[in-house]
């Protein structure tokens, strides 16, 4: 692609004063261009600019590998030209890619089959990556092995694969029985691994969800910051997760037409199950989200109510809304010592305060958007007093058992 050099910085200024970018930032950009790429072309009496000419540039003053903070600002200039000039747009070098899982080699080659097989029955992108995730460490984990064809696979490998696996052990073993079941019904393998993962075994450890009490969850709510866009944004995030109980990729996805304002409702597909929630508008949620559309959203055509605060200015993701509660929590000085202390967390704690007030246990299913009531039981561990109201009274214990035998008990 060839564009003239003059008219694409201008259409790049337009973008980012159109984007929000600051006027600092912009004129950064516009002294980068003067005293580079412009200066440059001009000496060479070119004008066309191209993605080749502004690599040609970069590496004309690059020495050795080693580049100065003055050449760094250069190259993050023209590198904006190009990615502008191909794409329309600067993304945000904040901003992190997906992470890529490789299923390469022949063994990668059949792995895919199922992957494009999971993909022809609709599951989720979030349900694919994970399984993308699992088989790349299976995969690598044969290659550690020297195991190159599916054919090498054996009994041995499977067992040692799973046994050195710490965390996501279930999910490991469930995504491998998948796959070895898909194998052996496409006669890709004729071993039935998939019943040998049938039978694995492995201890659950029950944990006690992490939660705040009443008071903390208040403490954390009135320390948030709330002058700037971003805390007010992140305030009226944390009201969701806080008051509501919404998962982080609930709140992430949060959507205009998902709130009602005339019913004070908000109507929303879960993204964990896929089930449709409805809860009440809080007045005080409700109050923190018109504080930030009015005074804290950049103006964007997204539908989305949560905007990263940098530009481009994007729909919030999952990883964003955590961090933003994670570090208001930190900063309210609650301990958080042997506690997790995120919107989850919160989700917890609402769960908790409504068994304190003898909600009863189907209607916080409800709230809490479970598809089973089973799923909320295990909240009733985290209800002390009504697990005190269930304590059995200590029988006092008779002198004559410390006494029997003459009293061996004292010796």
């Amino acid at each position: 692609m060839v564009q003239e050099i003059i008219k694409l910085t201008n259409d790049c200024l337009d973008y980012f004063n159109r984007n929000g970018f600051t006027q600092d930032r912009i004129d950064d950009y516009k002294s980068m261009w003067k005293k580079g790429i412009l200066a440059w072309m001009q000496k060479k009496n070119l004008t066309a600019y191209t993605a080749e000419l502004g690599e040609e540039f970069i590496h004309s003053f690059i020495r050795e590998g080693y580049v100065n903070t003055r050449e760094r600002d250069f190259i993050r200039s023209v590198e904006a030209l190009t990615e502008f000039m191909n794409f329309g747009y600067v993304r945000n070098r904040r901003m992190h890619l997906p992470v890529e899982y490789p299923l390469d080699g022949e063994i990668g080659r059949q792995m895919r089959k199922l992957i494009s097989h999971l993909e022809k029955q609709r599951r989720s992108r979030t349900t694919v990556h994970d399984y993308e995730l699992y088989l790349h460490r299976f995969l690598t984990f044969l290659r550690h092995e020297r195991v190159y064809t599916v054919s090498s696979i054996s009994e041995r490998h499977v067992l040692k694969f799973v046994s050195t696996m710490e965390n996501s052990k279930i999910l490991i073993v469930s995504c491998l029985r998948v796959l070895f079941r898909f194998w052996y019904e496409q006669r890709i393998i004729t071993e039935r691994f998939h019943e040998l993962l049938g039978n694995y075994k492995w201890v659950k450890h029950e944990k006690i969800p992490s939660f705040f009490t009443a008071a903390e969850i208040s403490v954390i709510e009135k320390s948030a910051e709330r002058n700037s866009g971003t805390g007010k944004r992140n305030y009226a995030m944390l009201l969701l997760a806080s008051r509501l109980g919404l998962r982080a990729s609930d709140i992430a996805g949060l959507k205009f037409s998902s709130i009602n304002w005339d019913k004070n409702e908000i109507n929303l597909t879960q993204y964990k199950t896929g089930n449709p929630l409805s809860l009440p508008l809080l007045s005080e949620v409700g109050n923190a989200i018109i504080d930030y559309l009015k005074n804290g959203r950049f103006h964007s055509a997204s539908q989305h109510v949560f905007l990263t605060a940098r530009p481009p200015y994007v729909p919030a993701t999952n990883l964003m809304v955590c961090s933003a509660i994670r570090c208001i929590i930190m900063k309210s000085g609650v301990s958080v010592k042997n506690r997790h202390h995120g919107p989850h967390a919160l989700r917890h704690s609402l769960a908790g305060r409504l068994l304190e007030n003898n909600v009863p246990v189907h209607v916080i299913s409800k709230t809490l958007g479970h598809e089973r009531t089973e799923t909320t039981m295990s909240y009733l561990r985290i209800d002390i007093k009504s697990l005190l109201k269930c304590s059995l009274p200590v029988p006092p214990v008779s002198d004559l058992f410390y006494m029997q035998k003459g009293g061996v008990f004292y010796a």
